[in-house]
């Protein structure tokens, strides 16, 4: 196993601002160090209203795809995976997630926002965070924790030992 880099993990239940922090983390980042090669993703709430009724995928340059819907209601969305009321939409969320955890050269910090239920849905997810905290690169990402207190599956693999 290579080298392990920083790791630095933002937890704590639903809504309690984990997203927030790390877009206020980037932000500070990229003002302050503009020449930092950052790579990775982080979720947002797609709302309506007042309502939310989903989440989508936003990488560190922009692009965007679905993770999750509660108003998707098309033939293949009944066989999508459920978190809740959300269908986890995983044919549009692992080419634009996965491909930004394969650590590219020179890439000074990796972010993942989150490492969670409707994430690890996709078989190649975790394998692929494994991976990133095998590469050295120095790692920002968040954990939530569920609101019964139960574990995210694997996320034993992530605390320190």
């Amino acid at each position: 196993m290579a080298a392990l880099g920083k790791c630095f993990l933002v937890t704590g239940p639903p809504g309690v601002g984990k997203t927030t922090l790390i877009i206020k983390v980037l932000e500070s980042l990229k003002n302050s160090h503009p020449n930092l090669t950052i790579q990775g993703f982080y979720t947002r709430e797609i709302r309506e209203g007042s309502e939310r009724v989903g989440f989508e995928v936003v990488t560190i340059d922009g692009r965007r795809g679905l993770l999750a819907s509660t108003t998707n209601s098309s033939p293949e969305s009944f066989r999508w995976p459920t978190v809740g009321r959300y269908k986890v939409d995983l044919a549009s969320f692992e080419p634009l997630a996965l491909p930004e955890l394969q650590v590219k050269e020179g890439t000074d910090l990796l972010v993942i926002d989150e490492i969670g239920k409707m994430e690890l849905y996709s078989s190649s997810f975790f394998p692929a965070v494994l991976k990133v905290l095998e590469s050295g690169v120095p790692l920002l990402a968040s954990i939530p924790v569920p609101k019964g207190g139960r574990d995210i599956p694997g996320g034993t693999h992530l605390s320190p030992q």
